[in-house]
């Protein structure tokens, strides 16, 4: 753990209030706690069994360690992967879903086409309420809201007899066009509730995803259904403990679109969670991006469990309101559950310390996507992991200190790394030395790259261009090597770099976000039905946000998807937070033009085009960053000691001066090969890159050959 500043340097000060972040990742808990521009931080292993418990341990540690109370405390902020790893693990509550007669099997039907066209073979996730918990009703509303059918509201205790039969912990109810017109489903769950025991929670789709397409609209509120009886005791649970140990100050919990939320509105709507990790990784480099005025910025975090790569332009990170979990073939899009949430835009590959690398059937070198976790965890962790894995590999090539990892708090076992690389991978290679984790180390390198690669493509960006910003345990280790193949010369790895995404939940707005469906076309624009949407939509977004934030003037921020009519993908584009008049029709539509030509290099002369989805997100303000800048170069301080580290570019290990960071001045400077180590990770400069030290502590990385 350490107690540090942005620049490396212990101040007292007590004028700032104390603000504690806890990120729960698949292998290790990070913990941060921040005042003002004092920073002590520090990493557990994640307890998978009872998440809480290492929350409370390391919290409670920290403060100890750092002089304080809990109840010193003035506001928690937390992010978890407990909800993802439920939905991937099916470990869930038993899930019953209502729906409109003759739609029952909408969520098995899916897209109702493959994903893979060519494999006979393919797989799919399995939809989390089997068939036989799939339940009808009949009802019809119209897309104009005119009842078609009536609610057969005679119907509804059977329902609920064949609920309680069945134990069922959580019932999600999804009409047709209830996201537009929500009556029935709101009257089905008034009448369903008397029925039904008191722990049985119910969702309804009006509210959770309000938006069209009723495949994914069904999907996300049966998974947010699937979740929330886990999720609500989860954070019951921790809310006591905290508690117990007199931290009483506001809990915040960290949502996939890059805000904040109540504990009280996390609970009921859970879904919103599954990417607040990742999230409040994307909020720390788009504070660095602005910091340093980074026009294109490529976010690297690098975990124990997966890897994560972001885009930003212009310091903001792209945002999407569909996601998919728990893909079941190869990673592939499609295979999955999606979920219509608010979500930051990134890539996320099974590439993290903890990935297991093996020798397939076709003799080829693979890592990932399944981890080690912290349970068993890599072989060097002696906890019954025998798999080689990537932080194996890197013990093995000399990247990472045995005796000083996660500051010392987590002893290595090297022998165990090289027996376990040498078994599984060296012996069915014919590989020795240090090759079988040189291997593993370019091929876990090569899956990111290639991510990172699509991913821009996909988005029509020249990754080349850009900086990348690396964090989390593992990045700052792989991050030169990343940048070569990919072709980027410029990378930072900031203060903290290792608990990034704790970090990036302090620096998070109170924010929260409504998506709403309402189709207008921009060649006849109807003003005053957007006004009226919108404000109704800022009121309620609002609501949720003025209690945490008092009398603090809000932030509103609008955007929209639109599309040619006739197609069925949008693309989103900013809406201005004013009075919109019929003339705004014109203008919206450039705007949709011009973000159509920079994806697909074309427009269509003549096409009418239409906004389908509306988002707003009402946040609270954020102090911008102080501007970080170059220092005078001087000569760098001296080196702890010197190790032998593999270098890819010699092919062999070469002798390699390791520098504490803390003792690295602004303005300092030194040539690769080269270590920077800290407290929960290390910067693994390659040779051919240079390393500087800004002022405000970051290590900026530039290619020199």
């Amino acid at each position: 753990m350490s107690n540090v500043s942005s620049c490396g340097i212990a101040i007292k000060t007590m004028a700032h209030p104390l603000k504690l972040a806890a990120d729960i990742g698949g292998t290790f808990t990070d913990i941060v706690l921040e005042q003002g521009p004092r920073r002590w931080s520090g990493k557990l292993l994640t307890t998978t069994a009872a998440p809480e418990v290492a929350v409370l341990e390391g919290a409670l540690g920290l403060l100890a360690e750092a002089g304080f109370s809990p109840a010193d405390v003035d506001v928690f902020i937390h992010g978890t992967t407990l909800a993802t790893n439920a939905l991937i693990e099916r470990k869930g509550a038993t899930t019953a879903f209502i729906t409109t007669e003759g739609f029952r099997d909408v969520i098995e039907q899916g897209y109702e086409k493959r994903f893979d066209h060519y494999d006979l073979m393919i797989d799919r996730a399995e939809p989390l309420v089997p068939r036989h918990l799939r339940l009808t009703v009949r009802e019809r509303l119209a897309v104009t809201g005119e009842a078609l059918i009536p609610l057969d509201e005679t119907a509804v205790p059977e329902l609920a007899e064949r609920i309680r039969a069945e134990a069922v912990r959580a019932v999600a109810i999804g009409f047709l066009h209830a996201y537009a017109h929500p009556a029935h489903e709101q009257r089905l769950r008034e009448l369903l509730r008397p029925l039904l025991p008191e722990d049985v929670t119910v969702c309804i789709s009006s509210e959770v995803a309000p938006e069209i397409r009723e495949y994914e609209r069904f999907s996300t509120t049966v998974a947010n259904a699937y979740v929330r009886p886990l999720m609500a005791g989860y954070l019951h649970r921790l809310q006591e403990g905290l508690a117990r140990a007199g931290l009483g100050a506001p809990l915040y919990l960290m949502m996939s679109g890059g805000g904040l939320t109540t504990l009280e509105t996390a609970a009921r709507f859970p879904i919103r969670l599954v990417e607040s990790g990742p999230a409040g990784g994307a909020i720390l480099a788009s504070r660095i991006a602005h910091q340093c005025k980074l026009p294109e910025v490529v976010s690297f975090d690098m975990g124990g469990t997966t890897a994560k790569i972001c885009l930003l332009s212009n310091g903001e990170p792209e945002r999407a309101h569909r996601f998919e979990i728990a893909r079941a073939y190869r990673d592939m899009k499609g295979s999955g559950i999606p979920v219509r949430i608010p979500v930051i835009e990134m890539v996320e590959i099974g590439a993290g310390g903890g990935s297991i690398a093996r020798v397939d059937k076709l003799g080829r070198l693979t890592v990932g996507p399944d981890s080690a976790g912290s349970t068993p965890g890599p072989a060097a962790y002696g906890r019954g992991g025998t798999k080689p894995t990537v932080t194996d590999a890197n013990i093995a090539l000399g990247k990472i200190d045995p005796q000083f990892f996660a500051g010392g708090k987590i002893a290595l076992d090297e022998r165990a790394s090289v027996t376990a690389l040498a078994n599984d991978i060296g012996k069915p290679l014919s590989l020795a030395d240090y090759w079988p984790a040189a291997g593993v180390a370019e091929i876990v390198e090569e899956n990111m790259a290639n991510a990172a690669r699509v991913h821009a493509i996909e988005r029509g960006k020249d990754i080349a261009s850009a900086t990348m910003i690396a964090f989390g345990g593992a990045a700052p280790l792989h991050a030169c090597r990343l940048a070569e193949k990919v072709g980027i010369d410029h990378i930072i790895v900031p203060m903290g770099a290792g608990v990034g995404s704790a970090i990036g939940f302090l620096q998070a707005p109170i924010a929260y976000e409504i998506t709403r469906s309402a189709i207008i076309s921009l060649d006849d624009f109807d003003a005053r039905r957007v006004n009226a949407l919108l404000k109704a939509m800022i009121e309620d977004a609002t609501a949720v946000v003025k209690p945490a934030i008092g009398g603090a003037r809000p932030v509103v921020r609008i955007v929209a998807d639109g599309r040619y009519v006739g197609q069925g993908h949008e693309i989103q584009i900013g809406i201005p937070v004013r009075t919109l008049a019929d003339s705004d029709g014109a203008r919206l539509k450039a705007a949709f033009e011009t973000a159509y030509g920079t994806v697909y290099g074309l427009t269509i002369p003549g096409q009418q085009a239409e906004i389908t989805t509306w988002s707003v997100t009402v946040s609270s303000t954020v102090k911008p960053p102080a501007a970080a800048r170059k220092a005078p170069r001087k000569a760098a301080a001296k080196a702890k000691h010197v190790r032998k580290v593999f270098d890819s570019k010699a092919g062999k290990p070469l002798p390699t001066p390791v520098y504490w960071r803390f003792d690295l001045k602004a303005g300092a400077t030194l040539k690769g090969p080269a270590i920077i180590a800290e407290h929960e990770t290390s910067t693994m400069v390659a040779s051919g890159f240079s390393a500087r030290i800004d002022t405000a502590g970051y290590i900026h990385l530039e290619r020199t050959t």
